[in-house]
C-alpha cells in the first residue's frame, strides 16, 4: 500500500517513491516533504502500479531492483497509466547499462547508487521544470490549434453554431468513430480537423486518406501497408496510415467510394484497433480515431448493398450533418469579408470589401459548390479587382445575371423563375436589407412576424432569431 505521507490543499507536485530500503524510503520522504512535494511512498512494483493507475503523479522516483517485479517493467506500467510521469530510475552503479535500457524506454533520467542528495534534489527540480515546460507548450499548442480553427470556421447562424457545439462534445470522446455528412464543399474536413484540435489527440498526427483519389488496388496498403516479399514490387516494408496515424485520427473522406471487399477489413480495426498487413503474419495494435465523410447517402447505399450495413452503423454513432451554405445565409457575407481578407493576404492586394451590389447577389445565388464555390468566386474577383471595392463585374456572368441590377433586368430574371423562387429572393433581399432584423422585415413585407418566420422555415433561410 502507499504511504500518503504529505497532503496541502491545491495542487501541489506529487512525487512517488518505489524503493524497497526503508531507511532510505524514509529518508527521501522526509527531504522532499520539505521542499512543498505532497510524497507517496512504496516499497514495491505491484503497489506502485496500483497507485499510478488511481492518482495524479507528477514525478517517481524509481527503484529498478524490486523485491517482485522487474523496475523496467514497472517504468512501462507506469508510462501506460500516465504517459506524462516523469520517472528517475535510481539503480547501483554495476548497472549503468540498464538504466541506459530505462532512458531509452522512456524514463526521464537516472542516478547511482550511492548518490548526493543535493544532486538528486537538482534533478528533480530539474525535471519538474521540464514538466512545467512541456504543460506551457501543449497550453500553446491548444491555443495554436484553436486558433487556426477560429479563423477558418467562420459563421454566426444556428445551424454552423450547432455543428461547433457537437464538435466540442464528439472532441472529448477518445476512440468514438465519427461520421460526417455534407454536400461537396461545405467544409467536411475542416470539421474533422477542428474534432482532432479539440481532442486529447492534438498531440499526434491527423491524416487525411481521399478514398476516391486512389485506385481501389492501392487502398489496402495506403491504409494498412504491406511487408517486403508481400507482392512483385514490394522490395521494402512499408507502414499504412493506420500505423502513421497511431495515437491521432485517420479521416477518410468520401468513404462511399471504398471498395466493399476492403471494408470488412476497416470494420476490424474499428472494433478491435488491430490489423495486418499485406503479407503479415503477425496482428498490429494501434490507436486511432476514425473520422469519415461522404457527400453520398450510405443509408441508400446500405438498402441496394453497396455499402456494408454494419460499417455504416459502427461509423454512424455519432453523426455530424454539416448545412449547405445555402440553409446559412447569414453566414454568406461574413465568409465573403473573410475570403477577401485572406486573398489579399496572399496576393499581397488591398481590396477593401465588397460593394452592396455584390453582396445582394452573393445572398440571392443558390451556391450548389457551398463555401470552396464561394472562395474560389471570391478569388477571382480579388484577382479582378484593381482597387476599392469589389463589384458585379468582377464576379462571373452566372452570379450577376440574377442581381437586380435594373428593373428590365429584374423582369428578365423572374420571367422563368417559379413565384416561390421570387418570393424567397425577395425576402433575402428585405432581410439584407435591414440587417437580418425580422420585425423591419416583416414590416415591409406587409407581413406578421409568425408568417415571416414560416416562409423562413418553408424556404430554408436560416437566419439568427436573435435579431
Amino acid at each position: 500500500m502507499a504511504q500518503v505521507l504529505h497532503k496541502k490543499k491545491g495542487m501541489d507536485p506529487v512525487l512517488l517513491i518505489v524503493e524497497d530500503d526503508e531507511v532510505l524510503r524514509k529518508t527521501l520522504s522526509e527531504v522532499f516533504l520539505k521542499r512543498g512535494f505532497k510524497v507517496s511512498a512504496v516499497e514495491r512494483g505491484e503497489d506502485a502500479l496500483r497507485f499510478v493507475s488511481t492518482h495524479r503523479v507528477d514525478i517517481s522516483l524509481l527503484d529498478l531492483r524490486l523485491p517482485d517485479i522487474n523496475g523496467l517493467n514497472v517504468l512501462k506500467g507506469m508510462q501506460e497509466a500516465n504517459e506524462d510521469i516523469m520517472v528517475i530510475v535510481v539503480t547501483a552503479y554495476p548497472e549503468v547499462k540498464t538504466a541506459i535500457s530505462a532512458m531509452k524506454a522512456g524514463a526521464y533520467d537516472y542516478i547511482n547508487k550511492p548518490f548526493e542528495l543535493e544532486e538528486l534534489k537538482l534533478l528533480v527540480d530539474k525535471a519538474m521544470e521540464t514538466k512545467r515546460l512541456r504543460s506551457e507548450m501543449e497550453v500553446l499548442r491548444y491555443q495554436k490549434g484553436m486558433d487556426y480553427l477560429s479563423k477558418r470556421m467562420i459563421g454566426s447562424s444556428s445551424k454552423f453554431l450547432s455543428v461547433m457545439e457537437l464538435v466540442a462534445t464528439v472532441a472529448k470522446t477518445d476512440r468514438t468513430p465519427v461520421l460526417i455528412l455534407g454536400e461537396t464543399g461545405t467544409g467536411k474536413e475542416l470539421v474533422a480537423n477542428a474534432i482532432h484540435c479539440s481532442s486529447d489527440r492534438r498531440k499526434s498526427p491527423f491524416i487525411k486518406l481521399n478514398c476516391s483519389a486512389i485506385p481501389d488496388t492501392l487502398l489496402e496498403s495506403e491504409m494498412f501497408g504491406y511487408e517486403k516479399g508481400a507482392f512483385t514490387d514490394a522490395k521494402n516494408s512499408k507502414k499504412g496510415l493506420f500505423e502513421l496515424a497511431d495515437g491521432g485520427t485517420l479521416f477518410l473522406d468520401e468513404i462511399g467510394d471504398m471498395d466493399l471487399r476492403l471494408q470488412p477489413k476497416l470494420l476490424q480495426v474499428l472494433e478491435n484497433q488491430t490489423f495486418r498487413k499485406i503479407g503479415g503474419t503477425r496482428d498490429i495494435h494501434v490507436d486511432v480515431r476514425v473520422i469519415a465523410a461522404t457527400n453520398k447517402n450510405l443509408e441508400h447505399m446500405v438498402r441496394e448493398k453497396k455499402f456494408r450495413d454494419d460499417l455504416y452503423y459502427r461509423l454512424k454513432v455519432i453523426v455530424i450533418d454539416v448545412p449547405p451554405l445555402r440553409e446559412r445565409c447569414e453566414d454568406i457575407i461574413p465568409l465573403a469579408e473573410h475570403f477577401v481578407r485572406l486573398i489579399n493576404r496572399n496576393f499581397k492586394k488591398n481590396i477593401k470589401g465588397l460593394s452592396q451590389e455584390c453582396k445582394d447577389i452573393l445572398l440571392r445565388y443558390s451556391w450548389p459548390g457551398n463555401v470552396r464555390e464561394l472562395k474560389n468566386i471570391i478569388e477571382r474577383a480579388v484577382i479582378l479587382a484593381d482597387s476599392g471595392e469589389i463589384l458585379p463585374e468582377h464576379l462571373p456572368a452566372e452570379l450577376v445575371k440574377t442581381s437586380p441590377v435594373t428593373p428590365e433586368h429584374t423582369r428578365q430574371d423572374t420571367f422563368c423563375m417559379t413565384l416561390e423562387e421570387i418570393e424567397k429572393n425577395h425576402i433575402l433581399r428585405v432581410l439584407n436589407h435591414v440587417n437580418g432584423n425580422k420585425t423591419k422585415a416583416s414590416r415591409i413585407l406587409g407581413i406578421s412576424r409568425l408568417t415571416l418566420r414560416e416562409k423562413l422555415k418553408k424556404y430554408a433561410i436560416d437566419c439568427d432569431s436573435s435579431l
